[in-house]
């Protein structure tokens, strides 16, 4: 079977709600990432066989095939480049990237862009669903569904609390991870570690115009006692805002390529695919399925956790990385180096390829060889990408 490797992968500074790229059109944020991988890597537009573009809420300024919409929208894309736009909820990008790999390594495609966005700003999360729900026009649980799963309304802040509570985690354990998310993100913003994967986007400011480079959700002023004193999510849980991850407005992408295109195209690549595995489990507790996807991505790599140099997984809330630390055995001081989506943000459909890209930059950075990233994602879904540094 055919290889497929990463040539570059790029990410926007995140967002806050309502903060530097509040005025920028999920539409034009999205081509700012294709655009930047056009530059970056100097490959002519027109070789690009496909866009994969992630997206949860295909709603509102993200509607009618933002993927596409984005592709009409780059400055360098032509118009015959085509795209599709998937959700596999917080893992769309992180798809988008195994679409891509899958694309490749099939031989049918050399050239795919995965990629992701989302503006949690301009398109707040649910209204997909929400806005029907409010004209009258259904609800997404179908009587079937109701049947297999009466009563059940399928949360992830409340499988995030079953998570605490299944592990025997506490809010103090909860409390200091955010703490140390936020300190490593510090750290690397501090050291430049994110500067050869931030795409500069222009903003308007109070101020006049300035580029957008520094992840906004940062507390460069957290310490535990900020963040321990954060009001309680539920009042009966463990979960407070500043332990789950932040509300963010982003866009990413990741160049896959074939050994052949490489070559013909003169390019170093900066990763290979090593290992693709989805998985899927228990819908209500939903977010713990990262453990298990792990044990059959490590088991079809024939590879073991300590084999791995660095881990990204996706902090939608602290137990989640907490757990799969707790199951795999894995080195804590491996995972999320730079920081994860409680200090930087979690921009749903963007997060998949910003984490790919924060990995494969952290890889080279370090020198290391092996990366591992999995996502959480909703309805009990989870993707397990492993490269290659080259």
């Amino acid at each position: 079977m055919a290889t497929a490797y990463i040539v570059d992968a790029v990410r926007t500074a995140g967002g806050k709600r309502g903060g530097r790229l509040a005025g920028v059109h999920p539409v034009d944020l999205a081509a700012k990432s294709l655009d930047a991988l056009m530059e970056r890597t100097g490959v002519d537009p027109n070789a690009i066989d496909d866009v994969v573009m992630g997206c949860v809420t295909q709603a509102g300024q993200q509607a009618m095939q933002v993927g596409r919409n984005a592709v009409l929208a780059s400055k360098h894309l032509p118009q015959s480049t085509p795209a599709v736009t998937i959700d596999r909820q917080c893992g769309s990008s992180q798809q988008a990237i195994q679409f891509a790999a899958q694309a490749v390594m099939s031989g049918t495609q050399d050239a795919v862009i995965a990629a992701g966005i989302e503006s949690m700003t301009r398109v707040p999360m649910g209204t997909n669903a929400k806005f029907h729900m409010a004209e009258g026009l259904g609800h997404y649980k179908s009587p079937d569904l109701e049947e297999k799963y009466p009563g059940v309304m399928f949360s992830q802040f409340m499988g995030a609390e079953m998570i605490v509570q299944k592990h025997g985690f506490t809010k103090d354990d909860l409390d200091r991870f955010a703490l140390e998310s936020h300190k490593r993100a510090i750290a690397a913003t501090e050291a430049g570690a994110f500067k050869n994967e931030v795409v500069p986007v222009t903003v308007e400011t109070p101020d006049g115009e300035e580029q957008h480079i520094v992840d906004e959700g940062i507390r460069f002023d957290a310490t535990f006692e900020s963040i321990a004193s954060v009001k309680l999510l539920d009042e009966k849980g463990t979960i407070t805002a500043a332990s789950a991850s932040q509300i963010c407005d982003g866009s990413s992408g990741a160049l896959v390529v074939s050994e052949q295109f490489l070559k013909d195209h003169n390019l170093t690549p900066m990763a290979r695919i090593h290992n693709l595995t989805v998985t899927a489990g228990d819908p209500v507790i939903m977010l713990e399925e990262p453990l298990f996807a792990t044990d059959k991505a490590l088991e079809r790599a024939g590879m073991k956790i300590d084999d791995i140099d660095l881990y990204e997984v996706n902090e939608a809330f602290a137990p989640v990385p907490l757990a799969w630390l707790k199951h795999t055995g894995a080195d804590p001081d491996k995972l999320n180096v730079n920081g994860g989506a409680i200090a930087l943000g979690h921009p749903l459909g963007a997060s998949g390829t910003k984490l790919m890209a924060t990995l494969v930059h952290a890889l080279k950075a370090r020198g290391k060889k092996y990366g591992l990233q999995t996502m959480c994602e909703g309805g009990g879904v989870a993707n397990v990408t492993i490269v290659e540094a080259l």
